[in-house]
């Protein structure tokens, strides 16, 4: 009998938002791979407020921080994302869920407690997600700044390196904002380490290698993924939670 893994995707599920299907259809196919079940549970960011993260977050073998900012709850995606953070949880964030962990990081490790994105305080003074600079050269009409496929190269030695190879790679972005790169410097001594970067050498994926599995990316996996080529990301986190 195969092993059931139990997902909770933090976010405010959208029928209409292609990314939210595509998560769960890369994890399905990345248990097809591995011969697992799957159970998934979209959690809401006001229950999360509402609940308590712990009671909320506590049963699940790993947790994915999905996009869609800005959230129904700013308070609830934060609170989960620094459950997650704190746990021994495997955890990926894509997106949204990437932009999130540094905004959490930055408030409760760095101590900067007004950090946030300019989607949500345009004239904030700790503003850690700003507006992308350069859209993509291949931008899907009408569509984000940032949409479509671009170059990641990993680091060497980091979680997505040892999942998808030090050579350069290709991903799917659907966003407006980035990571302001100042603080950089700041969340690397703190024990954040830069996993990807793109062609300018933008932060364009982030993991913390205290944990066994914290990996967060400013492109979306899951829009690679089929059932014949499961995303390697989507796979190493299914195999974490497996663990």
């Amino acid at each position: 009998m195969a092993k059931t893994v139990e997902i909770g995707i933090i976010g405010d599920f959208n029928r209409d938002s292609h990314p939210h299907w595509a998560i769960e259809a890369a994890l399905h196919h990345s248990a097809a791979l591995l011969g697992v079940a799957l159970r998934l549970r979209w959690l809401p960011t006001p229950e999360i407020t509402k609940r308590g993260r712990e009671a909320l977050l506590g049963s699940f073998d790993g947790l994915w921080a999905a996009p869609g900012s800005p959230y129904a709850s700013f308070d609830g995606m934060l609170a989960a994302v620094e459950f997650a953070r704190k746990s021994s949880k495997p955890f990926h964030g894509t997106c949204g869920g990437f932009q999130y962990s540094l905004i959490e990081f930055t408030r409760n490790v760095l101590g900067l407690k007004d950090a946030d994105s300019a989607e949500n305080n345009p004239s904030g003074k700790n503003i850690v997600i700003t507006p992308v600079a350069c859209p993509l050269p291949g931008r899907h009409p009408g569509g984000p700044k940032m949409s479509g496929d671009d170059a990641i190269r990993p680091v060497s030695a980091t979680l997505l390196a040892k999942l998808c190879g030090e050579r350069e790679l290709r991903g799917e972005y659907f966003c407006n904002f980035e990571v302001n790169s100042d603080y950089i410097p700041r969340w690397e001594a703190a024990g954040l380490r830069m996993a990807g970067r793109g062609p300018q050498g933008e932060m364009r994926a982030f993991d913390l290698p205290v944990k066994r599995f914290h990996l967060a990316t400013l492109f979306q996996p899951q829009l690679s993924s089929t059932i014949e080529q499961p995303h390697p990301v989507v796979t190493g986190f299914l195999r974490a939670c497996l663990e």
